[in-house]
């Protein structure tokens, strides 16, 4: 949210709360904006009150999240997944498309938040088909 409490359209991560000091703006998905918006209206939140909600309406630690994902996925039949699979599944994603919008892996490298690109390619999964379709391009 804004200073003034407006949906923003950015999500600011301060380098204290970031893993490494890697502080950073990652700016909303249209859709995610549009569905926060909706949650916004009907719950009328307050710069303060938490984020994420337990079923009992109080606020989650991190633990709680970790485990509620880990829940989810299993419920899903979803195996090999964490509360991690989501940022890896969009640095894959962003990895893969950056060049159709005038992008760069170094992008990609600073919305993971990441100080080198080394680290951002662990994160990078392979495509068979789509090497094969690269190769076909040369």
């Amino acid at each position: 949210m804004t200073a003034e409490g407006q949906l923003a359209d950015a999500l600011h991560l301060e380098d204290r709360a970031a893993k490494m000091g890697s502080g950073r703006f990652v700016p909303l998905n249209r859709d995610l904006r549009d569905a926060l918006m909706h949650l916004w209206a009907e719950r009328q939140p307050k710069p303060e009150d938490p984020i994420i909600f337990s079923e009992r309406g109080r606020s989650m630690s991190t633990q709680s999240v970790v485990r509620w994902f880990w829940d989810l996925y299993g419920k899903l039949g979803f195996t090999g997944c964490s509360s991690h699979s989501g940022r890896r599944s969009f640095i894959t994603q962003a990895a893969r498309k950056a060049s159709t919008v005038g992008g760069s892996l170094r992008d990609v490298m600073e919305l993971a938040g990441h100080k080198n690109l080394q680290t951002t390619s662990r994160y990078i999964e392979a495509d068979t088909d789509a090497k094969r379709r690269l190769v076909n391009l040369v």
